[in-house]
């Protein structure tokens, strides 16, 4: 599994509540172009987001369905991406003090052509990109935190 970590200056209620909108996934994850539709009840086990992923006007229709979850510490996801594959991503929350949460950010090849792809391969491509995912939750759990405020 890639793995990319980062501590977020607030507490994991913060960070889930990015996680846990449906609506808000093509805003951190890089590479999701457009949201069409999340099911009620998101993030619960089998529910989606049905999204695009990849550059206009190459852009692939798929979905994303939650796996895990437990509220504040856990949400496992299938992304598919049309013939590329299924990634399972798993973002794990943890508390290191009251004001700060450190989250894991797990990648492997779950189906598809993308499987037979040397891991070493996956994790040049992928750590930057997974870098940036997590900054973009950081950014807006603390956008949240301050609008809250």
């Amino acid at each position: 599994m890639i793995e990319v970590c980062r501590t977020i200056p607030t507490p994991p209620e913060r960070i889930f509540a990015v996680l846990a909108d449906g609506w808000s996934y093509a805003s951190w994850v890089v590479g999701a172009a457009h949201i069409r539709a999340v099911d009620d009840g998101w993030p619960a086990v089998g529910t989606r987001v049905q999204h695009r992923v990849g550059p206009w006007p190459l852009q692939i229709e798929d979905q994303t369905v939650v796996r895990a979850m437990e509220p504040n510490r856990l949400l496992e996801l299938d992304a598919h991406a049309g013939r590329l594959g299924v990634a399972r991503v798993r973002l794990a929350l943890e508390p290191v003090s009251e004001s700060a949460t450190r989250v894991r950010m797990g990648w492997m090849a779950a189906a598809g052509p993308v499987r037979f792809v040397p891991e070493a391969v996956l994790a040049l491509m992928l750590r930057a990109r997974n870098s940036e995912t997590l900054h973009r939750v950081d950014d807006l759990a603390i956008h949240r935190q301050l609008r809250a405020a």
